[in-house]
């Protein structure tokens, strides 16, 4: 069966050699524009949306992404199901550079990112986020990793700060403290909107560097970062195309009934009904 799988991709992926078809779709929002053209095409009976989220050519900073736009375009787009690609730091001596991870819980330290498609008065949502990523969708994703050859770390919190800078090396010890696995600046608010808007998600974290605790390397800088992110872009390509050939069943997924028990507004504004019906539509059906 056809699916269609959606793709952020990061730091050090902006765009998938492997597809066929391609087209470039230029998408308007109810939140303004994404960070690119989405790339649509095919990996075998797959359809794959395909996006950059700081953009081709790396142009627009973590803080900066419209990530509502993002998402929202791709469920406009069709998406089934979300997968994040990004370059992390690890927290964890036994997370090496180079290492993949399956994420599969975050915390979210950023600040000032809107994180709600429902901000404006009219609709009140409150969506469970105790498991924020697809058990299914994950499993497929940690499968397909493993045989394309990745070392990997099948589980794994991922602390999502601000940024644009690094962290401090005592933010970074304290995050380790806590019990962190991976530093990046991208997945929030990303999980978050892809509960709203009922996509399966799942995370495939890039180990890059050892943030700034680990004093037998250095400090992360922009150089380190890229050339572990090139020495692994094209196990990350081959990961993708294995997962797109073993996608679950997203209605099996309860991301996709997220909604069904979240919507505490009883009368939705009309005009936000249609403002939003990709992400109303099935749940104010199903009432």
């Amino acid at each position: 069966m056809n699916r269609t799988l959606g793709i952020l991709g990061g730091s050090g992926l902006y765009d998938l050699p492997e597809l066929v078809d391609r087209e470039e779709v230029v998408v308007r929002t109810p939140f303004g524009a994404p960070s690119d053209a989405i790339l649509r095409g095919r990996l075998g009976e797959t359809t794959v949306l395909f996006l950059a989220r700081h953009g081709r050519g790396h142009r627009i900073p973590p803080h900066a992404i419209n990530y509502r736009a993002n998402v929202h375009a791709m469920k406009q787009l069709g998406a089934e199901q979300l997968l994040a690609v990004s370059a992390v730091g690890s927290l964890k001596e036994s997370i090496a550079p180079g290492d993949f991870v399956v994420v599969d819980q975050y915390v979210d330290w950023t600040k000032s990112r809107p994180a709600t498609f429902f901000g404006d008065e009219g609709c009140v949502v409150h969506v469970s986020l105790a498991d924020p990523v697809d058990a299914a969708l994950s499993r497929a994703l940690a499968a397909a990793a493993r045989g394309c050859g990745a070392r990997l770390h099948e589980s794994g919190t991922y602390v999502c700060i601000e940024g644009p800078q690094f962290s401090t090396r005592a933010e970074s010890h304290a995050f380790r403290q806590l019990g962190f696995d991976v530093i990046g600046m991208t997945n929030a608010p990303e999980y978050r909107l892809a509960r709203e808007a009922e996509l399966p998600f799942a995370a495939l974290a890039m180990a890059t560097d050892y943030d700034c605790w680990h004093t037998a390397h250095e400090a992360v800088t922009v150089d380190q970062v890229m050339a572990v992110m090139h020495q692994n872009s094209r196990l990350a390509e081959r990961t993708i195309t294995a997962l797109s050939a073993a996608l679950p069943d997203p209605a099996e997924s309860p991301a996709t009934r997220a909604l069904d028990a979240a919507i505490i507004t009883q009368a939705v504004a009309p005009a936000l009904v249609t403002r939003l019906s990709p992400l109303l539509d099935r749940a104010l059906s199903a009432r």
